[in-house]
Formats: structure tokens, C-alpha cells, sequence
């Protein structure tokens, strides 16, 4: 069922998620892989590199109602070992070069658990 729906998402990406895949795929960053609309566990995230176990989150309108639902998505990917990074669209739409230099600086400083 979730990989249905994350092909889904994949297929129909809102304009951020597109604004911020031209910047993450391609190993654009750091040289790390991307991967978008990706399942994990019950969870589909938006974006996640797999190697250093960094979630990419971006959170819209629907998501100021959703508040303690990402708060539980949060912390279940953290117990499963996941650095999870959340971004506002307007961020993404505004301020591109900050969101690019917080992921990569959070590529070069995790170290996921073993």
C-alpha cells in the first residue's frame, strides 16, 4: 500500500517538492543520493538520503494541523536512527541556499548510529 501511494507522490509532486529535487538529485549535495517520496516503516518521507540516514521534511499549510502526527512521524524515524530535518515551503521558496547549506552541513556532521 505505501509504495503505491509514495509512487503516487512521486508522480505528483507539489511545486516545492520539485524546487527542492532539482537541488537534491543528482547527488548535488556533498555528493550524497537522494531519494524522494521514499517509505520507511507505516511513514512515507519527502525526501531521505539513505547512506547518512538524513530525513528532508517539508511541511505546507496541511501541515500546521498536523502538528503532534509529525511530532510522533519524528520521533519514530529518530528511534529508528534518522535525522530528521524539517523545512516551511516558504523557506524552501525564499531562502534555497540557506536550506541547501543546513542539509549539506547536517550531511557532514551526523553520523548515523550503527
Amino acid at each position: 500500500m505505501s509504495t503505491l501511494r509514495a509512487r503516487h507522490l512521486r508522480n505528483h509532486p507539489t511545486e516545492v517538492e520539485v524546487k527542492l529535487w532539482r537541488h537534491l538529485r543528482l547527488r548535488q549535495i556533498g555528493g550524497y543520493k537522494f531519494r524522494r517520496q521514499q517509505p520507511l516503516g507505516r511513514y512515507i518521507v519527502d525526501f531521505v538520503c539513505l547512506e547518512k540516514k538524513v530525513v528532508v521534511e517539508l511541511d505546507g499549510g496541511p501541515h500546521a494541523e498536523q502538528i503532534s502526527g509529525d511530532a510522533q512521524r519524528t520521533a519514530w524515524l529518530e528511534s529508528q536512527g534518522f535525522h530528521v530535518l524539517r523545512f516551511w515551503n516558504h523557506q524552501v521558496l525564499e531562502e534555497m541556499e540557506t536550506v541547501k547549506a543546513v542539509i549539506y552541513q547536517t550531511l557532514l556532521d551526523f553520523d548515523p548510529p550503527p
